[in-house]
């Protein structure tokens, strides 16, 4: 969803897969011109640097700064941004194929709402589903600030499921705990360029986002939609991962990733 991180398989496309990519982009040219020696010499030097680059975290912080913090003092459980709608009942479906598998997302804006961090926050559940196997349901904490109407992330609680039974609950932190502070989901007055941290639970969940574009189209099967928000997610946690998410003015998400928004609107009680 909003929140949500495609899970990888331990075979996931990593830094040295997409090294032999390149290599093989150019394998014709490197068969006519390889020399040995200076070949050797090369690859020592290619070596060298990704070794540098493991083991210097730095380098890849250096890549990424953020540059929109929170301002809010006061929140509220209920309210709209440009482009997110925290009213109970709302909801958004979102269709797509992951991995070869039919994903099917569905995400609720609940009437139930949480104290966390000392802040009453608004229950949005997520519910996804792989070829129509529940594979997890989060509870994810939202709350709307009074003066900038920022959407800010107060953290979830997951139960992710495995041949339809309970497995973990990987992913769940909460603001206030263990250090955990809440972040931005989507600024109030969002700009392109804008780089902010949506989750800050140091060790569990450092998802942050940069908003790419402020004037996106997209087409999806509820509709076209333009002006929306594209914001491109990664994480210091998961290196190897990036998404992309697209919101649409008074509508909320419309792609993320391979998803596509099938239905939005308020649901009958």
């Amino acid at each position: 969803m909003t929140i949500r991180r495609k899970r990888r398989s331990k075979s996931s496309p990593t830094f040295s897969n997409r090294c032999l990519l390149f290599d093989g982009r150019h394998r014709s040219t490197y068969k006519q011109t390889f020399n040995m020696k200076s070949g050797t010499k090369a690859l020592s030097l290619f070596s060298l640097l990704i070794v540098g680059a493991i083991a210097n975290p730095s380098l890849h912080a250096a890549e990424w700064k953020e540059n929109l913090k929170a301002e809010d003092t006061s929140f509220s459980s209920t309210g709209r941004n440009p482009f997110w709608v925290l009213e109970p009942g709302y909801q958004l479906v979102l269709d797509g194929k992951e991995d070869k598998k039919s994903v099917h997302l569905t995400i609720t804006v609940l009437e139930e709402t949480k104290k966390v961090d000392n802040v009453e926050t608004r229950v949005v559940e997520e519910r996804e589903t792989e070829n129509g196997q529940l594979v997890e349901v989060a509870r994810n904490y939202f709350a709307l600030g009074n003066q900038t109407h920022t959407l800010y992330y107060f953290g979830e609680d997951v139960d992710m499921y495995k041949n339809g039974k309970l497995a973990n609950h990987e992913g769940s932190w909460l603001s206030g705990i263990d250090g955990a502070k809440y972040g931005i989901m989507i600024p109030g007055t969002a700009k392109s360029g804008d780089k902010y941290y949506q989750e800050n639970a140091p060790g569990k969940a450092m998802d942050r986002g940069e908003n790419l574009s402020m004037d996106t189209t997209v087409k999806t099967p509820a509709g076209d939609f333009k002006g929306c928000l594209k914001v491109r997610e990664t994480s210091p946690l998961e290196k190897d991962t990036v998404e992309q998410k697209i919101y649409a003015p008074d509508i909320g998400i419309v792609q993320d990733d391979t998803l596509k928004l099938v239905s939005h609107g308020f649901v009958k009680k």
